[in-house]
């Protein structure tokens, strides 16, 4: 099946998805950063934390490898955060596999209530535009930034293009 090349209407609708969802992901930084500011923490420990949470809300759990893998900082600085926020009263490391050696990040009850303070005003307000679009289009744009996240996570797998030289 050969594709047509792409209208100018349709190139035009593509730069305004593109753009929205950059703007989507600059707003959800500066919510970071604005619950960070918030809580006095720097802005990676604040989205470890809301890594944490995330993985509870839906019914999981991170390990400290795991939660460096999604903040892209090495195992030292993980700890050294982990550290931190445990220090702070935010988190528990537990061991609850059978592997022992496995540690299990938690979130304590009072960060809950402090995210659930910052965070539930927006929620709702999220819930209340979802509300507006139908089961089917809420899963067809799902598919759509399921398949972004697929093709973003394999490009970054492939090796960064040579650094260019600046004269």
């Amino acid at each position: 099946m050969r594709k047509e090349p792409m209208s100018q209407h349709g190139r035009a609708q593509h730069e305004r998805l593109d753009e929205g969802l950059r703007a989507y992901g600059a707003n959800y930084r500066e919510f970071t950063r604005r619950f960070a500011t918030w809580l006095g923490l720097h802005s990676t420990d604040a989205e470890a934390l809301i890594e944490i949470l995330t993985a509870e809300e839906r019914g999981g759990t991170l390990s400290p490898a795991r939660l460096s893998e999604r903040i892209s900082l090495s195992n030292s600085a993980t700890t050294a955060l982990l550290n931190r926020l445990e220090q702070a009263g935010h988190i528990v490391r537990s061991r609850e596999h059978d592997d022992r050696r496995v540690i299990t990040l938690r979130s304590t009850p009072r960060i809950h209530t402090l995210a659930d303070e910052f965070f539930g005003p927006l929620g709702t307000k999220v819930d209340a535009v979802m509300s507006k679009y139908s089961p089917e289009e809420l899963r067809r744009f799902e598919s759509f930034v399921a398949d972004l996240q697929t093709t973003m996570t394999a490009h970054l797998a492939e090796p960064t293009p040579p650094q260019p030289l600046i004269s």
